[in-house]
């Protein structure tokens, strides 16, 4: 397998707000030394452009600010509030180190359904019980049942305690295969998939481990040995895709309603979980009629109409990105930054000649408007409402949190603007990079750190550690080449540099089935990095923008899995943002 070095990716840029026209003429007032950039020189042959075709928006600003409050009034929140309380005593009886897998199984139900955000310290406290009781020591692992092991494997990993996968050798018979016995229990079999998935690096026994219970599951599902129907939904789910490299918030919209149809669910907690998802729907549509006020009066979807009009989509990365009610500045921070991300790169990748983005890419580098004078219209109007918002973002900034941060977020885009050059480069000359060249590049182009990193340092007040500038750089992995498997297809066709697969294939002569293959296992590694970054992180501020970024980096999985469907969304992706945007649970 080929190695990948991949350069720490910068400080970088979000929280952008209201329309750029508002503050245009005061910033104008200013005085520059430098001298402009000199226009483009005209000739009589006119520029010929290529085009993404992207379809139109099908939701209008009026639609998104007339969402209404339907079940958000008091007495709901009333109802719900009673609910949690009546649950919490329900975890305290129901939690034991006497009934391990019972406690275990509760919290994992509590993630699925999307409300243990309200139960931290509960389900923190559980944790440390079971793994002090049943996983500390060495002696006990023998004693466990299969279940009982995967599920707790797969927590305690997710919540940072060290699992060694040694912990499984005992399901090994003496030719180095899997015990037949194993395979007889489906639910311990599947929680073993499932906790295959948060394996680090060189870790043997996790990775023989997934690819058997894959195709143990597989074929039970084929033959219909699963008689239970709960479990075989749930089983034919985790084959679509593992719940580690799932979008929590998804994750909720589909298991509440799986959730009902179990036999040994809990009334209350169904309840709660219902009116829970309601209520977080309510404060995201506010979130989204915010950002949508900021679109359109950015005006960049009619004056920049060859750019993605897409807020709505990338409204739901930031929903998926972070769902918890506190975090609505991030959400809407996430949404502005993904809109100004996917414009400038249609900019680059679509819409203008070289001649034009090295113009443009030296004014951004130089961040001067006097020389934004000298670019085309349609540039001029995109640097403007990027300086603008760059500065309001900047003073608003300044007001709350007392740091001055506008040189910090120009420099973040200078270097997404350069990045994107190189490629523009790349595209004009007809060379095709190396994978780790393309890769060291194209993680800066795929915009994940500047959706991440700046609403992290405004809106907190911890320092970045290496752990999360980490996960950021392999979360960017991860999106980018599940960006490139889904996407490069269209992007090739209508004129694009070699994606990640056409450049391990010119690199080493493999055909396309074999290098597509690669491309899959460099995700797979790139969740090990990730995991093992988070294991070693202690900070829970910090790990919730880890989360963050996994989040971001799953959803391009979800995203590009049959296509470019941000682009150009299908009756899936428009399914999913009817039922978690629009959509109550009843």
């Amino acid at each position: 397998m080929a190695s990948i070095s991949i350069s720490c990716l910068a400080l970088n840029f979000c929280n952008l707000s209201r329309a750029w026209r508002r503050n245009t003429s005061g910033l104008r007032k200013k005085s520059y030394s430098r001298q402009p950039v000199m226009m483009a020189k005209t000739t009589e042959a006119p520029v010929v452009r290529r085009s993404s075709h992207y379809p139109p928006s099908e939701w209008s600003d009026g639609f998104l600010q007339s969402l209404g409050s339907n079940s958000a009034d008091q007495k709901y929140k009333t109802a719900s509030d009673n609910l949690k309380e009546e649950f919490r005593n329900i975890i305290s009886k129901e939690t034991s180190p006497e009934n391990p897998l019972r406690s275990l199984e509760l919290v994992d139900d509590l993630q699925r359904l999307g409300i243990s955000y309200h139960y931290k310290d509960e389900i923190s406290n559980v944790l440390k019980m079971i793994y002090s009781c049943y996983y500390e020591a060495h002696d006990n692992w023998n004693k466990m049942s299969l279940n009982l092991k995967a599920l707790g494997f797969r927590l305690l990993r997710q919540h940072g305690y060290h699992i060694p996968q040694e912990i499984f050798e005992d399901i090994k018979d003496e030719s180095g295969g899997i015990k037949e016995a194993v395979c007889e229990d489906v639910v311990g079999l599947l929680n073993l998939y499932e906790a295959s998935f948060y394996a680090v690096n060189d870790e043997n026994i996790m990775d023989e481990t997934r690819e058997f219970t894959r195709k143990s599951l597989k074929e039970k599902l084929e033959k219909h040995n699963i008689d239970n129907e709960s479990t075989r939904m749930l089983v034919s789910h985790a084959l679509e895709l593992p719940l580690y490299w799932r979008i929590p918030r998804f994750e909720s919209m589909w298991f509440i309603e799986a959730y009902k149809r179990r036999s040994n669910m809990i009334p209350q907690l169904f309840e709660f979980a219902k009116l829970d998802y309601n209520i977080l729907q309510e404060i995201h549509q506010e979130d989204l009629k915010h950002t949508s006020r900021w679109w359109a009066g950015l005006e960049w979807n009619q004056k920049l109409e060859f750019g993605r009009d897409r807020l709505v989509e990338s409204f739901m990365w930031s929903v998926s990105a972070n769902h918890e009610p506190q975090f609505d500045v991030l959400r809407r921070n996430i949404t502005k930054a993904i809109n100004l991300v996917n414009v400038i790169d249609d900019v680059y990748d679509v819409y203008g000649t070289l001649d034009e983005l090295e113009q443009f890419t030296e004014v951004v580098r130089r961040w001067d408007l006097n020389a934004a004078e000298g670019l085309l219209e349609y540039m001029k109007i995109c640097f403007l409402g990027l300086n603008n918002t760059v500065n309001e973002m900047g003073y608003h900034t300044l007001i709350n949190k007392g740091s001055y941060v506008v040189p910090y977020v120009q420099k973040a885009w200078i270097d997404y603007c350069e990045a994107n050059l190189v490629e523009a480069r790349w595209f004009n000359s007809g060379y095709t990079p190396t994978l780790e060249e393309y890769l060291n590049n194209s993680c800066t182009t795929v915009g994940l750190p500047r959706v991440i990193l700046c609403p992290y340092f405004l809106d907190s007040n911890v320092s970045t550690g290496v752990e999360l500038q980490n996960v950021i750089k392999w979360s960017a992995v991860v999106l980018r080449l599940a960006d490139d498997l889904g996407t490069a297809p269209a992007e090739l066709a209508r004129g694009d540099i070699p994606k990640a697969v056409q450049c391990y294939m010119h690199e080493t002569g493999v055909c396309e089935e074999k290098a597509k293959e690669h491309i899959k296992s460099l995700i797979i590694e790139a969740y090990k990095k990730i995991t093992k970054e988070r294991m070693a992180c202690k900070s829970l501020e910090l790990q919730i923008f880890m989360e963050c970024a996994s989040n971001i980096g799953r959803m391009g999985q979800f995203t590009y899995e049959r296509g470019d469907i941000f682009g150009a969304p299908d009756d899936l992706y428009k399914n999913h943002q009817i039922k978690l945007l629009f959509e109550p649970k009843s």
